[in-house]
């Protein structure tokens, strides 16, 4: 009886529990909507996101495994110091991150970076921040079909690897077009898959370095190696490394998906990026110890990570490391940064500064699907046209465009905040944003100068289409708040 009577007591509990948390996402939900309507636009999308949720999103947009793909690159640049690149790497973002939160909560509209220059800092400067944005946005998921397919043509040669990549913008597409809920699902699934394929590796490669003859132990060097150490080494390592961190400004992009708009996705930022972080410097620094000298991979820097995974558990593991990497790039992250960018140019048609089609909404699945279908077909251009670049070409572009775009962000919470509403806060809209600036800006004047030239072609040809949409045929842009 007293058994039945404790059930009943916890069963109630539960109940009044599922209550009160229905009452607050009611409530979160209410002030979402009215922060929306605030700014002059209609809930259109779909609001399921939890913080939880956008934090899955945002870590399988960086990808836990992320240094598995670029590994070589910056084991090489760094003077065998890739533990530090994502150290400090961390660190970079982490300021961006901050930055972000305060201008979600000003303005928690989908157009991340573009939606926030166009209010704070008015709308031609917000127009090109955006544009540069889509440089990165666009070229992403070109980046992420290239490394899966790569990865896949080296355990199956027959096959080229441009169908491959086909495959995936396939894949890809469908999910983004069919809905937010769907990719939720698939990106717990798959965030699941990499931390089983990592906590392998990391397990065996701790034995290894704890029992095997060959190996040399743990040590600093991965962090610190004062016989290579050079800082514009490691900073032009990180402007590679920081690629692996692209992905937690793509919760931005979810504010009107999310239930808690104003916070929710701040909050996801700042916990995927310690958790990748973390992350991104165990597998690194384990690695590293494996091989310092990285002679395992001297011939094949492409397949650095998987060269190394194979020492300490042969063949399977390289299969294994590389057909996650395939799958995590090529479909899991491919689909976060198409559901991103298909959110920019979502928003950059709202407000009429791109085609207003793009922002037609799906009246069945609630999402941006002209927007997604223009971003698949893009991409499937992209692959078949430039997929032979290599992954160090296409990573310096998408590293500028964001570098550029967070450069920007800074900008605009010193102008907003200290300059236009004259705030107070100099930790808060000066401190944070000033080390933002510096941290991102080191890095920025290091990067290649094609990528400079290249950026600056596509910057100027955006510059010339706002100048001729507003004032030769007289487009209104619409921005409000």
């Amino acid at each position: 009886m007293a058994k039945d009577t404790q059930g009943e007591t916890a069963s109630t509990h539960r109940e009044a529990r599922r209550q009160v948390q229905a009452e607050k996402n009611a409530q979160q939900d209410a002030q979402s909507k009215a922060a929306l309507g605030k700014q002059g636009y209609k809930q259109q999308l779909k609001r399921v996101l939890s913080v939880p949720d956008m934090i899955v999103y945002g870590l399988i947009f960086m990808v836990p495994i992320a240094p598995f793909g670029i590994y070589g690159g910056v084991f090489d640049e760094s003077g065998g110091m890739p533990a530090l690149v994502y150290l400090v790497g961390t660190l970079a973002m982490v300021f961006t991150a901050l930055s972000y939160g305060m201008l979600i909560r000003e303005w928690p509209v989908s157009g991340s970076v573009y939606a926030y220059t166009s209010r704070g800092l008015g709308p031609g400067v917000g127009f090109v921040t955006g544009w540069t944005l889509l440089l990165d946005y666009l070229l992403i998921p070109l980046l992420m079909y290239v490394v899966a397919s790569t990865a896949l043509s080296s355990l199956v040669p027959e096959v080229p690897p441009w169908a491959f990549a086909v495959a995936f913008v396939a894949a890809v597409t469908f999910v983004n077009v069919r809905g937010i809920a769907l990719t939720d699902i698939v990106n717990r699934v798959a965030l699941v898959l990499e931390l089983l394929v990592l906590a392998v590796f990391v397990v065996l490669g701790i034995r290894w370095l704890l029992t095997d003859p060959a190996s040399r132990g743990f040590t600093l060097d991965p962090v610190y190696n004062p016989a290579t150490f050079d800082p514009k080494l490691v900073m032009s390592a990180v402007s590679l490394g920081v690629l692996s961190f692209l992905g937690f400004d793509g919760i931005a992009t979810l504010s009107e998906e999310a239930k808690d708009g104003r916070r929710g996705p701040g909050r996801a930022m700042m916990a995927s990026l310690a958790i990748v972080g973390s992350l991104f410097v165990l597998q690194t620094y384990l690695a590293a110890c494996i091989s310092p000298d990285g002679a395992v991979f001297a011939h094949d820097e492409g397949n650095a990570f998987y060269l190394v995974a194979q020492v300490v558990g042969g063949r399977w593991l390289y299969v294994v490391c590389a057909v996650a990497t395939a799958l995590a790039w090529g479909i899991f992250t491919a689909l976060a940064a198409q559901t991103a960018v298909s959110r920019i140019l979502f928003a950059m048609g709202r407000d009429r500064t791109l085609p207003h089609v793009l922002a037609k909404v799906s009246p069945k699945y609630k999402t941006p699907y002209v927007a997604s279908l223009f971003v698949g077909a893009l991409s499937l251009v992209l692959v078949l046209t430039f997929g032979q670049l290599g992954t160090d070409t296409i990573s310096l572009f998408v590293n500028f465009g964001a570098l550029t775009a967070f450069l920007m962000l800074h900008v605009t919470v010193i102008g907003y905040f200290i300059v236009k509403k004259r705030d107070r806060r100099w930790v808060a809209h000066l401190l944070v944003p000033l080390c933002g600036l510096a941290v991102i800006g080191f890095t920025w004047l290091g990067l290649d100068i094609q990528a400079k030239i290249l950026v600056g072609i596509w910057m100027a040809v955006g510059i010339v289409y706002y100048v001729v949409m507003r004032f030769a045929l007289k487009r209104d842009v619409k921005i409000e708040g």
